[in-house]
């Protein structure tokens, strides 16, 4: 991890997997993930995100622009370089790995880093901002996790979220369950997470579950309009947040004892299931223009297999 301790920042850092921008007028401070060589939560991309929380809780509330002039940070929003692509999820072949080792801890481990991160931006870094996720394109698995995580979730239109994890007789361990349900109830939540299937933006716009919906193209534009028309109550939307969260509250404990039941179902899993897993690796694996076309593919043809193992 990039741990910093007792620094207070005085401009953006720079990261290797992670493009960052403080937008000093609106008081964004922007990140946009840009993993190599897939595009998912690898362990150097999740030391990155690490480093850029805590870049803002220990900025004293305050980061320079490229200028060196300084501002306000109100809004922190996670996006993606990536074209069609916002995250594909967890490293699925570090998973396979472990699991054929029958290396619990270091499952555990890689979920102890995801919902580390997770657990702070549920919780706005502890800070008076507001946390944004912004989706251009596919977040699956612990890609649509990080979105859910977020106080505020904006979509464009040909976005698509979803969890594949049941295709490969798995569910999703590092804290869907926990937000959807605190956000959108146990019903919908079960649906999203047992269907295998992606969803449209509209879709889950309708359902409660993005906050945002713009056309394609126009996210970012989106994202400084949201902040432009909030700007002035900004205190009081904060204030709302933490009404939120204290009405509905959420333990990184609860976060931690999910993976630990996540680590145990991974490794039940047959050679049947990795094998399912090994094409979902494959589709991470490929280009990003082609991952939507594969992983689609993949999700088509074992919806009838897993709906009909679950009967």
């Amino acid at each position: 991890m990039n741990a910093i301790a007792d620094v207070r920042y005085l401009s953006t850092p720079r990261f290797a997997q992670l493009e960052t921008r403080f937008d000093r007028a609106l008081g964004i401070y922007w990140a946009w993930m840009d993993p190599k060589p897939q595009h998912n939560f690898n362990p150097a991309l999740l030391a990155d995100i690490a480093g850029y929380l805590d870049s803002i809780e220990n900025s004293a509330g305050t980061m320079n622009d490229d200028r060196g002039e300084s501002g306000e940070i109100r809004y922190a929003v996670i996006a993606s370089k990536a074209p069609g692509v916002y995250n594909l999820g967890g490293d699925l072949a570090l998973f396979k790995a472990a699991i054929q080792r029958r290396d619990r801890a270091a499952l555990v481990r890689y979920g102890r880093d995801c919902v580390d991160i997770l657990y702070r931006w549920w919780h706005n870094c502890h800070q008076p901002i507001t946390t944004i996720s912004l989706v251009q394109g596919d977040a699956l698995g612990g890609g649509f996790e990080c979105a859910l995580s977020t106080s505020v979730l904006v979509a464009e239109e040909d976005a698509r979220m979803g969890f594949p994890e049941i295709l490969f007789n798995l569910f999703p361990g590092m804290g869907a369950y926990s937000f959807l349900s605190r956000k959108v109830g146990r019903r919908i939540t079960e649906e999203l997470v047992t269907s295998g299937r992606m969803y449209s933006a509209r879709e889950l716009y309708d359902l409660g579950v993005v906050d945002v919906i713009t056309p394609n193209g126009t996210g970012q534009a989106a994202v400084e309009s949201y902040v432009r028309k909030h700007s002035r109550s900004g205190n009081g939307r904060r204030g709302i947040e933490s009404v939120a969260r204290e009405m509905n509250p959420l333990t990184h404990e609860e976060l931690m004892r999910v993976v630990e039941l996540w680590a145990d179902a991974a490794l039940k899993l047959s050679e049947r299931d990795l094998r399912m897993m090994d094409r979902i690796v494959r589709a991470q694996q490929r280009r990003a223009g082609d991952d939507a076309v594969v992983l689609e593919s993949a999700v088509s043809n074992v919806v009838p297999i897993a709906v009909g193992a679950g009967d």
